[in-house]
């Protein structure tokens, strides 16, 4: 352990907040310091000594993957480096940062700690407070029209930024948008490029361009990269089938997924997930839960990064080199598991009336609103788009159709109310056989599935989230053979079972620190 850090987690810091934003001329505007304070973390021992290596140090706000720039600066742990910055910039060290964060757990607490460590080794003091009441007015509270005063009164915010579509990073820094980023043309130029088409290949370039910009003008510092982590039992076999973020949905193959046969030759995983008082509807959090997993089937699918990679219900699809003309052509004779037709108008119906739901993924929302019409003619589904939309072809990888004769005229506002969400009827590889509310549900397989009946005999899914207390008894017992978690203490146990495996798998999930660059109050 690095010395600073091993001094930090010894000693008793006293934890105050600090009302000093106001009364300073803010230096957090100048890029070196922000530069220094990313030099001054030692990110590399933090991961390995307090996450005990379950997170990956970060050198963007996009992690790694297919998306992620090359050759971008990692800020590696150089002090001396910080304090000729600071030097540089005039730095004034009687100055004490406000630094606020949202979390309650302990590694947090300590992970304030060992910043308030590094920090104060060049020269930078902070105190650290956890917001409470209202956090998201407290974080993300804009200055009034036509100031450059700041709306907040913090000077560092320490939080988490995830996405289903990368734009969801970079859109809010756009000018007058950012609580903490001042409007910039140059950055304004870039996320337009990013949001100018829907080319998965330009948009990969279009983001590796914003995040060599960003990587020299720090409005986020990138902390850490919080990984997604897979377990299985050694009864399962993937069979080939991908790994990615079990958080949403992809082509994971399940219907070639196997279990060891039970003493009677019936092959049976158990998982979680299930419901507790009801089916949660698809279209907020859209792969969270089993049913949306293996119950419902969507247009499109993905690959394990989440980006579009072919058709499920869709036979094929075509986009305009314009972006403002989509088409998806359905495959034939799919059929709900009620037995009735699946066809072009249930997706529409379903377009139309999650427009209405409150609360859906804020993704499928950008979507939707930018379709202009809609038309049906036989199998084909024709979007006209009022505007390009860039994330068209995932929002349809992740939005899943019902059933248009099961729920028609539902009452928007009572959406997840409705009857239908205590058994409901999807169109993907597993039905619904047994529902025992609270206590678990099992699937058996669709018989009528378009892409073949699926090989495991029974699926049955115990009620919880994805911090389920039951996690570790249940896996223990033999009664878990899959699952997903972001709980480093629940990847340690589930580490230590001889019959278990824990795979990590990257996700859009970055915890960072907000810079607050605008104006104070007293310049």
């Amino acid at each position: 352990m690095n010395k600073v850090l091993g001094l930090a987690i010894a000693a008793a810091v006293q934890m105050t907040s600090s009302a000093a934003y106001a009364d300073r001329a803010n230096q957090l505007s100048d890029e070196r310091v922000r530069q220094a304070i990313a030099y001054a973390i030692d990110m590399d021992t933090i991961v390995e000594t307090l996450f005990e290596g379950k997170a990956i140090a970060a050198d963007s706000m996009i992690p790694n993957g297919a998306y992620k720039a090359d050759g971008l600066n990692a800020y590696g742990y150089d002090p001396d480096r910080a304090r000729a910055l600071l030097s540089d910039a005039g730095w004034d060290d009687s100055q004490v940062l406000d630094v606020v964060y949202y979390y309650g757990d302990q590694l947090t607490a300590d992970l304030m700690v060992a910043m308030q460590a590094y920090l104060g080794d060049v020269g930078v003091q902070m105190t650290y407070r956890k917001l409470e009441g209202d956090v998201g007015g407290q974080l993300n509270a804009l200055p009034e029209d036509g100031s450059d005063t700041s709306g907040v009164t913090w000077d560092i915010a320490y939080g988490a930024k995830a996405a289903l579509a990368l734009q969801e990073y970079y859109n809010g820094y756009r000018s007058g948008r950012s609580s903490y980023a001042p409007g910039n043309s140059d950055r304004d130029a870039l996320v337009d490029a990013i949001n100018a088409t829907a080319d998965p290949a330009a948009q990969q370039e279009a983001f590796m361009a914003f995040e060599r910009f960003e990587n020299s003008v720090l409005s986020d510092i990138p902390l850490y990269y919080q990984q997604l982590f897979i377990y299985e039992s050694s009864r399962m076999s993937r069979n080939g089938g991908q790994y990615g973020n079990d958080q949403f949905n992809y082509d994971w193959g399940i219907v070639d997924w196997t279990v060891e046969p039970d003493s009677n030759g019936k092959e049976v995983l158990y998982t979680n997930t299930a419901p507790s008082q009801f089916f949660d509807h698809p279209w907020l959090n859209p792969g969270i839960y089993v049913f949306s997993k293996i119950g419902l089937d969507h247009l499109l699918t993905a690959d394990g990064s989440l980006a579009p990679s072919g058709g499920q219900l869709a036979e094929s699809y075509s986009v305009s080199d314009d972006g403002l003309t989509v088409t998806f052509d359905m495959k034939d004779g799919l059929t709900w598991h009620d037995g009735e037709a699946l066809t072009a108008e249930d997706v529409v119906w379903s377009i139309e009336t999650a427009k209405t739901v409150p609360g859906i993924n804020a993704v499928f929302t950008s979507t939707f609103s930018a379709i202009d019409s809609m038309s049906v003619a036989g199998d084909v589904i024709t979007l006209n788009m009022s505007k390009l939309d860039p994330n068209v072809l995932l929002t349809f990888s992740q939005f899943a159709p019902l059933p248009k004769h099961l729920l028609d005229g539902v009452n928007p506002a009572e959406f997840q109310q409705h009857p239908f969400w205590q058994n409901p009827v999807g169109s993907g590889p597993y039905k619904l056989a047994e529902v025992q509310m609270n206590d678990f549900v099992r699937f058996v397989p669709f018989d009528g599935y378009h892409s073949g009946i699926a090989n495991i005999d029974e699926i049955v899914a115990f009620p919880s989230g994805e911090n389920d207390g039951n996690v570790i008894t249940n896996a223990a017992s033999g009664r878990l053979d899959f699952g997903f978690t972001k709980s480093v203490s629940d990847v340690q146990s589930l580490e230590e079972m001889e019959h278990m495996s824990v795979i990590p798998a990257d996700i859009p999930y970055t915890r960072s620190l907000r810079v607050n660059a605008f104006a104070n109050i007293s310049e």
